[in-house]
């Protein structure tokens, strides 16, 4: 009879010795891997994870290979939402009419927050709240520095991404109130002095390659064109080398505001081109900050806390003679 309650004991302690239950998940969907801006995002996530080791919830960082695979973010959504682990979800839109069908079709029963990127203003009754910059006010910044350095304006072009990706067209939009100081223009033609070119804005799809032979292409074919108002860092932080091929010879059209490049960002090699003098103004995200503060939201969220809308994330600003300390550490 004594063999029983041993039998017993010896069950419990192979039950306590075998893997550790799943962690409900706080997932966070990004744009793609391929990007270093998410990376930073990951990073984030990635420090909660390692001072919240105890915790029930984990943060889980995913999204598709591409930034350019809209489609690819929208069914890793719904896979997600789909799982029984999943506790809470933070998106940023690719495309946000897309997200926003998918999260309608999935009808989720947890907790949705978009960061980075919002959905549009009509779908913002999705999500419980949206986490990231104040992407209209990034924007109205770029164009400050680009009316500050050209105040009598001129010849512009825009450099933008995804065109269904709405933060990026809110921070065009800012741009645009920014630099003729009307609200609402959605293409510059003269007001306060301010012409966009034919051909753009360009749309890179995130692409940094792509950004850098844009410009090249488009002031090629507008040889008196004044400058470039890049609405993320892709051809930057993707593409350093060209970039800076292609800037090097402008090097001194900047330096004198002749030429003016302002740029979303401080990621990446940005910040040191900023210091090489070959951009005028860097106005830069918090990528890091956003995936280090998204688990904490949606546990409020989970918990049925108040959570203000928005929840904005600060930016720093960037130019030659604030390189070296213009980044929030």
């Amino acid at each position: 009879m004594r063999k029983l309650p041993l039998l017993i004991a010896a069950a419990a302690l192979a039950l306590g010795s075998g893997p550790a239950l799943a962690k409900k998940q706080l997932v966070i969907v990004v744009k793609g891997l391929d990007n270093a801006f998410f990376e930073a995002i990951n990073q984030g996530c990635q420090k909660w994870n390692k001072e919240n080791a105890d915790s029930e919830y984990e943060c889980f960082y995913t999204g598709p290979a591409s930034t350019s695979d809209e489609a690819g973010e929208a069914q890793i959504v719904q896979d997600m939402l789909g799982k029984a682990d999943t506790a809470a979800i933070a998106i940023s839109p690719s495309n946000a009419k897309l997200i926003a069908q998918t999260l309608k079709t999935s009808n989720p029963t947890v907790p949705v927050m978009t960061i980075d990127a919002d959905l549009t203003v009509e779908d913002a009754a999705l999500r419980k709240t949206y986490l990231g910059t104040d992407n209209y006010m990034m924007g109205y910044r770029l164009g400050e520095y680009m009316k500050k350095a050209k105040p009598d304006g001129g010849k512009v072009c825009l450099i933008e991404g995804n065109p269904g990706a709405d933060n990026i067209l809110r921070r065009a939009q800012g741009a645009r109130d920014a630099l003729t100081g009307q609200k609402g223009l959605t293409e510059l033609k003269g007001e306060g002095g301010w012409t966009e070119v034919a051909g753009c804005p360009v749309f890179t799809n995130d692409d940094g390659v792509k950004g850098v032979q844009a410009m090249t292409d488009i002031l090629a074919a507008n040889p008196d064109l004044d400058g470039f108002a890049i609405m993320g860092g892709w051809p930057l932080f993707m593409a350093p080398q060209p970039y800076r091929d292609f800037t090097k010879p402008l090097a001194e059209k900047i330096a004198k505001n002749e030429f003016v490049i302002v740029a979303a960002d401080t990621i990446g090699e940005e910040v040191a081109i900023a210091k090489e003098g070959l951009v005028t103004a860097l106005v830069g995200q918090r990528p890091f900050e956003m995936g280090y503060k998204a688990p904490s939201v949606m546990l409020d969220l989970i918990a049925g806390k108040a959570v203000e809308d928005p929840v904005f994330t600060g930016l720093d600003e960037c130019t030659k003679d604030t390189a070296d300390t213009c980044i929030q550490k």
